[in-house]
């Protein structure tokens, strides 16, 4: 058994775009327990991944988008703030759970006062696509193997 206290992984700076209108942290407790996000062997890949993310007030964890095939459990810890989903917008706060499914666009949002504190629990498909509406943009993340048609974009591109 490996085992981790969250309490002893320290926080990373996930992305952070110039404007920090993105930003977010987290605490990687698959990565501190021996996933290796890049192999293709699933013993070392592991078949979920969970982080402990941190949204600062004023920012979104990330632009809005939508996921090939890959599945999102989110748990709040604490903060509040919203979740821009496909039917609206909805208020978070703590203790709440919700999951988004593959091909359903999401974003956190912390419109809050306090930092936004996130249990994040995704599944890690292999070939997994992201699509980001507001941009028309695709993001393909294949471990080791990448071929590309076009000139490659930045993440924040059409975003700010």
């Amino acid at each position: 058994m490996r085992k981790v206290n969250e309490r002893e992984v320290e926080w990373t700076l996930g992305r952070q775009s110039p404007s920090r209108k993105f930003e977010r942290s987290g605490k990687k407790l698959s990565e501190a327990l021996g996933r290796d996000p890049k192999s293709l062997d699933l013993n070392k890949r592991h078949p979920f991944d969970v982080e402990i993310q941190r949204v600062p007030p004023g920012s979104a964890s990330c632009p809005y988008h939508a996921h090939s095939a890959q599945w999102e459990f989110y748990h709040v810890i604490s903060g509040q703030g919203t979740v821009r989903h496909c039917d609206g917008k909805e208020r978070i706060k703590e203790g709440d759970a919700f999951l988004f499914k593959p091909t359903e666009a999401h974003q956190i949002i912390n419109d809050g006062v306090q930092d936004l504190i996130l249990c994040v629990v995704a599944d890690n498909p292999l070939g997994e696509v992201w699509y980001y509406p507001d941009s028309n943009k695709w993001t393909v993340n294949v471990p080791e193997y990448r071929i590309m048609r076009s000139e490659p974009l930045d993440y924040y591109d059409g975003e700010e």
